[in-house]
């Protein structure tokens, strides 16, 4: 068995049809759904499978339902390879929450709870404050903390060595893009989102997320869960409480992130959820990795022969 670590996917990557192929061929999977529905109080499937693609995508929707269908990639794996045991878990944003629920620190409904929450939270920042974020590729460290400092804008993701988003005001976005060309980068691209996630433009979700947050019961992983934070693995409950809530708005430190769970013995990456974003990042850090992917039937079966060769 390979040393895998499994990650989940983050806001973005959800697209209409996703998770239907694996309820139509696993029982889990079609329970698991049944189950969201029933705790958020509509057919949060029926979005998932059906659409339309613009309520799929508002924040308040598309972050448990993109949870769920992460989770239904993940327990059909977990009921084909019943010994997986994973060196390490993590996701990008909204995608740690579907790692720390998991790896056990979590139940289930209280995690859909707490994303359906976020999500509100976050879209209702984004029209309180208006924002952006900005993609560069290929350019230093010095020069992005200049970009940052000259534009008013913040570093949102860390995502590699050659790419970082840049997140903050409209205005700031577009004069850190200007500034970015400037400095020869190889790429710099305003992104098509609804605000400035991971800035300080999202506090007003943060005070919203701690009151959700407040009586829900966090336990210790049985996993290792790479903080996006830190780029390292989540310290006690206490720590893991306040790590989510800055999340929000801090940095995600992805690079870090990875390298951690390449240090911890992991050979194989294993993303779970719509897309291969993840995996996309992940081959320009970890370099020589395995990197496998759980989206539907076939890259389950796939995944599964892989694991286990």
């Amino acid at each position: 068995m390979r040393k895998a670590a499994i990650v989940f996917a983050g806001q973005g990557a959800q697209f209409v049809g996703m998770g239907k192929d694996l309820v139509e061929h696993y029982p889990v999977c079609r329970s698991l759904f049944e189950e969201a529905d029933s705790v958020l109080g509509y057919a949060i499937s029926a979005l998932c499978f059906e659409g339309p693609q613009e309520e799929l995508t508002k924040s308040n929707h598309c972050q448990p339902a993109i949870f769920v269908t992460s989770m239904a990639c993940y327990r059909a794996l977990a009921s084909l390879v019943p010994d997986l045991d994973p060196v390490a878990m993590a996701g990008l944003s909204l995608g740690e929450w579907s790692a720390l629920h998991a790896a056990g620190a979590l139940t289930f409904a209280d995690t859909l709870r707490i994303l359906q929450a976020r999500g509100a939270a976050m879209q209702a920042a984004c029209e309180e404050q208006p924002g952006g974020m900005v993609s560069v590729m290929g350019v230093g460290r010095d020069d992005l903390v200049a970009i940052c400092n000259e534009s008013g804008v913040e570093m949102a993701n860390l995502n590699s060595e050659e790419q970082t988003v840049l997140s903050g005001p409209k205005d700031g976005i577009e004069k850190a893009a200007f500034l970015a060309k400037e400095r020869r980068a190889k790429r710099a691209i305003v992104l098509d989102v609804a605000g400035a996630f991971h800035s300080s433009l999202m506090r007003s979700a943060v005070d919203q997320l701690e009151a959700v947050m407040a009586d829900v019961v966090i336990s210790a992983p049985s996993v290792p869960v790479v903080s996006n934070v830190t780029g390292a693995p989540h310290g006690d409950v206490d720590a893991i409480r306040q790590a989510m809530l800055q999340q929000v708005t801090g940095s995600v430190h992805w690079y870090e992130g990875v390298a951690a769970m390449t240090a911890a013995g992991a050979d194989t990456f294993v993303e779970c959820g719509p897309g291969k974003v993840l995996s996309g990042l992940i081959k320009r850090i970890a370099r020589g990795s395995t990197l496998l992917q759980v989206q539907d039937d076939a890259s389950l079966k796939s995944t599964v022969t892989a694991l286990q060769d």
